[in-house]
């Protein structure tokens, strides 16, 4: 009996205290969820940018088998996939070098020309993410057969940007470099 008394006490207490779900749920504005995009695309852009820095110049156009791209090649399309696909869910227009096939582009292979375009196209991101109204992100967009809301499609090229930067893993254990941390 003695033992139960410290449980019926303490659920005597507990009980005393109005507990409600509703009190507990925090609702979140799409402001909020838009500064929660942006975070992570900073972060991203930080964390690719350290990826960039980590591969030696001379090891940009590497690449692990004849028929995949090089790591200067996977980075550049990483930057033209952001630009293109967040073009496609903001209607934000991308610069006109954005436009060319860089990742085809022997002036754009280098370490410092990979570093810019990869660079710019993260701005672009969260820029375009920063600027299109947060009552457009529900309206339904197409980009070839896929249709999907705004706010589905700038999820997408998160996701896709996450993808080929991670690809370029096996590039650098490949020539020894070791993978930046995450942050």
């Amino acid at each position: 009996m003695k033992r139960n008394l410290p449980i019926a006490c303490f659920l005597l207490v507990l009980s005393t205290f109005p507990i409600s779900h509703s009190s507990m749920a925090q609702s979140i504005t799409l402001e909020e969820i838009r500064g929660l995009i942006i975070k992570d695309w900073h972060r991203a852009r930080v964390y690719t940018t350290d990826y960039l820095a980590a591969m030696p110049a001379d090891k940009y156009g590497f690449k692990p088998v004849d028929s995949i791209r090089t790591f200067a090649q996977q980075m550049l399309h990483l930057a033209l996939a952001n630009f293109f696909l967040m073009s496609n869910a903001t209607d934000k227009e991308s610069p006109a070098y954005a436009k060319v096939d860089l990742e085809h582009s022997q002036g754009a292979q280098s370490k410092d020309s990979v570093t810019y375009y990869v660079t710019r196209s993260y701005d672009f991101c969260i820029n375009a993410i920063k600027e299109l109204p947060l009552n457009k992100w529900g309206e339904k967009k197409q980009l070839f057969s896929f249709v999907d809301q705004r706010l589905g499609f700038m999820m997408k090229v998160y996701e896709h940007q996450e993808h080929h930067r991670s690809q370029t893993i096996i590039y650098m254990r490949l020539v020894g470099i070791s993978i930046p941390p995450q942050r």
